[in-house]
């Protein structure tokens, strides 16, 4: 399989991108999804929610202290 970078993948391999998609090769093709969950479900007006890209996940922090965390009930993908 040929990714949208130009790099070669044999069949039935699997990789992360740089953009924390997990992409796996068939003989059908590539295909790639999202390795995180997005938060959706918390107080929007008080939290925000930070990405870090070292770990391909979010944090819900407090806006005005990031050190306090914030709780989440629901996400996407």
């Amino acid at each position: 399989c040929l990714d949208w970078e130009g790099k070669v993948h044999e069949f039935d391999s699997r990789w992360r991108t740089e953009d924390c998609n997990d992409c796996s090769c068939s003989k059908t093709g590539i295909g790639c999804c999202t390795s995180y969950m997005t938060p959706v479900g918390y107080d929007k007006e008080k939290c925000e929610s930070i990405f870090n890209k070292d770990t391909c996940s979010y944090k819900v922090v407090e806006k005005d202290d990031h050190s306090k965390e914030c709780p989440v009930h629901s996400g996407v993908l």
